[in-house]
C-alpha cells in the first residue's frame, strides 16, 4: 500500500501517541488536551495531518493560525515515527501543509526550533525544505537555549 498524507482523524489518536513517544518530540500524554478542540470543534482552523502506511498513522503534524495576522500559519509540531526518519516523509509532510495552506490563500508558513546542538538536524531539515531563518530569540527556552524561526512564503 502507498503512503498517504491526510487530516487526522479521532481513530488515530493512539497511534500518534505512539509516534510521539517514539520521536520525543512532547510526552505523548499532551495530545489529547492539545487535539481536543480540533476533533470537537467544527470551526476549528487548526490543522492536524498524518502520513498513513498501511492503515497505521506513522507520522504527525500540527499548525494553526497564527492570531492577528491574516493569512500566517504556524507549525507547531511536526514528528516522524522514529525508526522510519530519514525517508522523506517529512519533507513530503511539509510539502502536504504547504500545498494544502495555499491552496487555501494563506501567504506564509513559520517554523520554530531550538538553537542547541541537539536540533542542528532539525535546523537543517527546514533549511533543506526551503526555508529562510528570519529570527533567533536568546535564551528563549532556557539558558543558553535560543528559539530559531524560520519562514516560507506560500504565495
Amino acid at each position: 500500500m502507498k503512503r498517504k498524507i491526510r487530516k487526522v482523524e479521532r481513530k488515530d489518536i493512539e497511534s500518534l501517541k505512539l509516534v510521539l513517544d517514539s520521536s520525543g518530540l512532547f510526552p505523548s500524554e499532551l495530545l489529547d488536551d492539545m487535539i481536543s478542540d480540533y476533533l470537537t470543534n467544527p470551526s476549528s482552523k487548526d490543522i492536524w495531518f498524518t502520513t498513513i502506511d498501511n492503515g497505521t498513522p506513522i507520522s504527525m503534524g500540527y499548525c494553526a493560525p497564527e492570531r492577528l495576522t491574516e493569512g500566517t500559519y504556524n507549525l507547531y509540531a511536526i514528528a516522524v515515527q522514529k525508526n522510519l526518519q530519514g525517508q522523506g516523509i517529512g519533507k513530503e509532510m511539509m510539502n502536504y501543509i504547504e500545498n494544502l495552506l495555499r491552496e487555501k490563500g494563506n501567504r506564509i508558513l513559520i517554523v520554530e526550533t531550538s538553537g542547541t546542538l541537539e536540533y542542528k538536524l532539525t535546523r537543517e531539515f527546514y533549511y533543506n525544505c526551503n526555508y529562510t531563518q528570519e529570527a533567533i530569540i536568546r535564551e528563549f527556552y532556557a539558558r543558553g537555549d535560543d528559539k530559531v524561526i524560520f519562514l516560507k512564503k506560500l504565495i
